[in-house]
Formats: C-alpha cells, sequence, structure tokens
C-alpha cells in the first residue's frame, strides 16, 4: 500500500533495490501498468527492453556508441514525459538527471543495488547527489527478495525448534510452521513457484531532516525500524507463518537483514 501510493503522485522518485534477479523490473513493469493511461505519457529507458509494453514508449540503452543511461533520460526528458522508468541509476550522472527530473514534476521509477531500502537514500548521497536533493526527491524506497514457495501438494506442518522460534524475538513466534515434503508435482524439491519478499520505506519529513543533517545510514534504519517499517526478514517470517514459504528460504535471501 505504501508503495502504491508512492507511484500514485504526480512527481517524486520510487526506487526499488535488490540483488540482480530479485524481480525488480518486474515490479516496475507491474507499478506502470497500475498507473498507465491514455493520458500520461510514460517514457522507459531499460538496458535491455524485458516486458514490451503497449501505450508506453520503451528505449533501449546502447552504451556501446554511448546512448547510455544518462544521454538517454536527457533525451527523453525533452518529450516532456510526465512518468520515467529508469531500468537502474548506475552512476552520478545518471542519479543526478533522475533526481532533477524528479523534482520538476515528473514521476520517476528506478532500481538501485543496495540491501535494503534505507540504504538506496545513502547510496544516492554516496554517488554524489547533494543530501537535501535526495531528501527533496525521493518519496518511497523499497527493497525486495524472490523466495520459493512451499509446493501446495506437499506441504506438511512442523513444530518449530526453540532455535527457530528464537529468530522471531521478541515477537512470540508461531506455533506451527511448514516445509515441503517432495512429490512428484515438485519433482521431489519441496517447492513449486516464487513470491516476491518486500521492505518498504516511506520517506517522511523526519528522514528528510536526518538527511540534510547528515544522519548515516545506521541511524535512518533506526528511526525506520521504530516507525513501524517492516524489514524484508519481518516480512519473511510472516510469509513462513502463513505457510507460504519455509523459514529455510527467508534465512537464504534475508539472514543478515534487520
Amino acid at each position: 500500500e505504501l508503495f502504491l501510493k508512492g507511484v500514485r503522485r504526480p512527481w517524486g522518485m520510487v526506487l526499488i533495490t535488490g540483488p540482480t534477479g530479485s524481480g525488480k523490473s518486474t515490479t516496475l513493469h507491474t507499478a506502470l501498468k497500475f498507473i498507465k493511461s491514455p493520458r500520461k505519457n510514460i517514457v522507459t529507458v531499460e538496458d535491455p527492453v524485458e516486458y514490451r509494453q503497449p501505450g508506453i514508449q520503451q528505449v533501449q540503452v546502447k552504451s556501446e556508441i554511448g546512448f547510455d543511461f544518462a544521454r538517454s533520460l536527457r533525451s527523453i526528458l525533452r518529450q516532456d514525459p510526465d512518468i520515467i522508468m529508469v531500468g537502474e541509476i548506475r552512476d552520478q550522472e545518471t542519479a543526478q538527471i533522475a533526481v532533477k527530473a524528479a523534482l520538476t514534476g515528473h514521476l520517476v521509477l528506478s532500481t538501485l543495488h543496495t540491501n535494503d531500502a534505507v540504504s538506496t537514500l545513502t547510496r544516492l548521497v554516496n554517488i554524489g547527489v547533494e543530501p537535501f536533493l535526495v531528501a527533496s526527491a525521493v518519496n518511497v524506497a523499497a527493497a525486495q527478495r524472490l523466495v520459493r514457495k512451499i509446493c501446495k501438494d506437499c506441504k506438511e506442518p512442523y513444530r518449530p525448534s526453540a532455535d527457530e522460534l528464537a529468530l522471531f524475538a521478541p515477537d512470540p513466534g508461531p506455533e506451527v510452521l511448514y516445509r515441503g515434503r517432495g512429490c512428484k508435482s515438485c519433482r521431489n524439491v519441496g517447492y513449486a513457484g516464487r513470491m516476491a519478499l518486500y521492505e518498504v520505506f516511506a520517506i517522511d519529513s523526519e528522514v528528510r531532516r536526518m538527511l540534510i543533517d547528515g544522519a548515516d545510514g545506521d541511524k535512518i534504519q533506526r528511526y525506520a525500524m521504530g516507525s513501524g517499517m517492516v524489514t524484508l526478514r519481518k516480512c519473511g517470517f510472516r510469509q513462513a507463518a502463513r505457510g507460504l514459504t519455509s523459514l529455510e528460504e527467508v534465512l537464504t535471501v534475508a539472514a543478515d537483514l534487520d
């Protein structure tokens, strides 16, 4: 809901972070489908164009001839777009152009490579964007990971061990967790399909003040968690308690994140 609220806004930046293969591009394109309308001029800059969307102008980056993200972004800004999707912010120049676009009436969606949602803010600062510009431009930052779903045909409950329950602290932890026994449907692996875990951080006035004052990522992270942000790890534990994925899967992608 926080993420969708961010993409409904007429201007500003919405950033998604995660490693390669974590579904960032899929999430961005899903967001574009959600906000697409005949009245909106939407342009994407991608490397490569992974999903074709009717009604959206999609531009392919060609780094070998110098048509990189920064140059592509400058080019499409001349077309007066309402919404811009930048496949990835990789350098200072691209970041600065994207931030400027977000501050001049455009909604900008993009991705970064960081471990968690809060780190997207400090990453932009570290690559050379002024903190007050980051504070003014970014509306929402989200981290995501993909985990395997437990096979529905062989899912079985079990009582978690004391060590497993301790992972849920300070929450009490569930009485029952689930795992896949393995069957013909899932080729004996116990999993079928994948799902995303999300950590969504809405930037409020206090975070903007902290950024301008030079607060580091740890301080902002403590504030975010104190304000109720659900971390990737906690999101994963909730999905494990619901029986959608296993605790083992969650720990594989979010063992050190909290």
